[in-house]
């Protein structure tokens, strides 16, 4: 299975109109591949967040049509990172959205943990509720997006659910990135999965990206990583990888489930 991630530079002088036709166009040049992955919010900034609420799209707006033109025109599986989503109701959600190679929404995923503490997304956005994962003929991707990361319990859920190859978009500071690779392979080792995770490179409002967008596999093996600016980064992956691996070392057959917490001692 060959996947493509697109690590999008965000730059502040570039429209989000202009910026979705320049990205739609990278997807279409991907035609080899069989998944494609964007970042987290490329079409406002992660932390532009003054933008949110006046870039917010409802689900099939036009971010939307765009990305599933470029599915369908390269015939990809696209992950098309995530947008600023406004519900019917008025809520903002950091929602992902993926699409088959016929251009067809397979899923949307609504980013549950918000970063930002008692400010930024955390209070701009609601949180999503579910868990997502889809059948591809080559796997079955789990989705996560950004400050997923960090929380490791989402992912067992994603696994148990059938998950094989983790999909996190993301607009990930420079001041954190040893622990955005950190992550990414913890994630990879304790799920015995593959890790694709996509980053976006610029400035967003005046925070420096990470970049080094990473795919991770199931060992915990560095397969590819980008470098800080834009980038597209292909890696060839062996889908069987994953069976083999938890064949091999079954670990996850060892999990304890349903501890009680522990009793305070007086």
């Amino acid at each position: 299975m060959r996947a493509s991630l697109i690590q999008i530079a965000v730059d502040e002088d570039e429209t989000v109109d202009s910026r979705r036709l320049r990205v739609a166009a990278l997807v279409r040049e991907q035609s080899g591949a069989d998944l494609v992955v964007l970042p987290e919010l490329w079409t406002t900034g992660a932390f532009a967040f003054e933008e949110f609420g006046r870039a917010a799209e409802p689900l099939e707006g036009p971010t939307y049509e765009a990305m599933a033109k470029a599915a369908s025109d390269a015939g990809v599986w696209l992950h098309a990172g995530s947008l600023p989503e406004r519900d019917p109701d008025g809520t903002l959600y950091n929602t992902s959205l993926l699409f088959s190679p016929s251009g067809d929404r397979a899923a949307a995923y609504r980013k549950i943990h918000r970063f930002g503490f008692d400010k930024g997304e955390a209070v701009l956005m609601g949180a999503g509720q579910d868990l997502v994962t889809v059948r591809l003929p080559e796997t079955t991707l789990g989705l996560a997006t950004c400050y997923d990361l960090r929380f490791p319990e989402l992912f067992r859920g994603l696994v148990d659910a059938g998950a094989e190859t983790l999909v996190i978009p993301a607009g990930w500071p420079e001041r954190r990135r040893a622990h955005w690779t950190l992550l990414a392979r913890a994630r990879a080792v304790e799920n015995q999965a593959f890790v694709l995770a996509c980053g976006t490179a610029g400035t967003h409002a005046g925070v420096p990206q990470a970049g080094h967008s990473i795919v991770v596999d199931p060992w915990g093996e560095v397969l590819a990583e980008a470098g800080p600016g834009e980038e597209v980064l292909t890696v060839d992956l062996d889908p069987a990888r994953v069976g083999a691996t938890r064949e091999q070392f079954p670990a996850l057959k060892d999990r304890v489930l349903g501890l009680e917490p522990p009793r305070r001692l007086t």
